[in-house]
């Protein structure tokens, strides 16, 4: 039984790694491509077109649709399509049928349960150790974050909300932001916020430049109630986190910029406006290069979580190209995903056409990877009609999923099985994307 258990894997393992075998008798030799060479679709392509040709590398077909319907519904829902989908699809004859599946999937409410599950490894989502936000403040964060993406909230408004908001853990979701963390000193604190929002190791930084950031967070108080678990986070001008030394009158930005801070205000939101600013060096690089690395697996600053002077981007005028056009759509998220997916460079085919030992790095074609943890059960699930088991270490009632639940949809890293940890489902200790592990076997 055991072994047939072990084939039965091993089959779905193998039909994931390849498109789904609908597609009509009268597909080309190469089932991953469509047969037709790539042409310049939109201000993605010009650019990444000009460069391959500086550089003489010769771009991949356009992927057959037997392949791109697999490909976008894994990368933007997270789930493989049935096979009337997959048949619908295929069969349509519509020339902008791409674009057409593109918008539904982006507006069907699967979108923010896998794009919940992305964010919630970078926000650190996790109950236990060494999180340790209990299982109440998990389904709060989880209920704001799905909320804000469900809705598409502008970028700037998302991350406002996660620096400046104050209230109980257990009923203002975005407070646990602040929770979330191993180290709640104002440095562990500032360390996060450069990581999560600017893409920075801020633990690398000199110990002025830490400390000078560090001083906007230094009167964030938590502030138990008698509840069990439960915390008030807010402002408290008269807390320091630093023991009982009086709250800095003083701060610096990332950029080296000092200010006084008002006795009267939040420091919270003084960074806070300085962040979102569309002047911010880092704040629309760092989002739409870590879109970028989500959707086609390497960013153009690689890696997402490493932005710095002396780890430049591959391809600059890509990234600002990407910056102005989030910051002119008015910080919409889903508009920086539209030009992508609809690029031909995102609809590439897996098969390289050139040799070039930087075509990978110029996404020249698009790049095989395993899937995520949570995609790969879900679909073998999906694929054979049955269910995972999950457990967790705290025995709370909250813990309690469903039969049949996907697991992009826990929420909670501390929901696990045998499966999720074998194959890469990051801890969520840190927010790195690094805590993931994609690699193929």
């Amino acid at each position: 039984m055991r072994e047939f258990e072990s084939r039965l894997v091993l089959i779905c393992l193998f039909s994931l790694l390849f498109p789904i075998c609908l597609v009509r008798a009268e597909q080309p030799a190469n089932p991953f491509d469509s047969g037709r060479p790539f042409t310049v679709k939109n201000r993605v392509d010009e650019i990444l077109a000009a460069k391959w040709k500086s550089l003489k590398i010769q771009p991949a077909q356009i992927c057959s649709d037997g392949v791109f319907v697999r490909r976008v519904y894994l990368d933007v829902i997270g789930t493989l399509p049935t096979p009337d989908e997959a048949r619908r699809f295929i069969d349509d004859t519509s020339p902008d049928k791409r674009e057409q599946l593109i918008e539904e999937l982006l507006n069907r409410p699967e979108y923010a349960d896998y794009w919940t599950m992305k964010w919630g490894d970078v926000l650190r989502i996790k109950s236990e150790f060494p999180i340790n936000l209990w299982p109440n403040a998990v389904q709060a964060y989880n209920r704001w974050l799905w909320a804000a993406l469900s809705t598409n909230k502008p970028y700037d408004q998302f991350a406002r909300e996660l620096l400046t908001s104050s209230g109980s853990n257990f009923r203002v979701g975005s407070v646990n932001f602040y929770r979330a963390t191993q180290d709640r000193s104002a440095k562990g604190i500032a360390q996060a916020v450069a990581l999560t929002f600017m893409g920075e190791r801020a633990e690398k930084w000199p110990d002025e430049r830490l400390a000078g950031m560090a001083a906007f967070f230094a009167q964030i108080s938590f502030k138990p109630t008698l509840e069990w678990k439960e915390e008030i986070v807010t402002w408290d001008p008269f807390h320091a986190t630093q023991g009982n030394e009086p709250p800095p009158q003083e701060a610096v930005f990332p950029d080296g910029v000092k200010i006084s801070l008002p006795p009267d205000r939040d420091p919270r939101q003084v960074f806070a406006d300085w962040l979102i600013s569309p002047k911010n060096p880092w704040f629309a690089k760092n989002i739409v290069n870590r879109i970028w690395y989500w959707l086609l697996g390497r960013g153009i600053i690689h890696e997402p979580d490493d932005i710095r002077l002396d780890n430049p981007a591959k391809v600059p005028e890509l990234l600002s190209y990407l910056e102005s056009e989030l910051v002119q759509s008015k910080w919409d998220m889903k508009h920086v995903y539209r030009l992508i997916l609809n690029s031909n460079t995102y609809q590439l085919s897996c098969v390289p056409r050139s040799n070039h030992p930087e075509a990978e790095a110029y996404f020249a074609y698009y790049p095989l990877r395993r899937l995520e943890a949570e995609v790969l059960i879900d679909a073998i699930c999906q694929i054979t009609g049955t269910s995972e088991e999950y457990w967790s270490m705290i025995p709370e009632p909250y813990t309690v999923i469903p039969q049949g639940e996907r697991a992009v949809r826990l929420g909670d890293a501390s929901i696990t099985s045998t499966f999720l940890e074998m194959f890469g489902r990051p801890p969520r200790d840190n927010g790195l994307e690094s805590e993931r592990n994609n690699r193929m076997m």
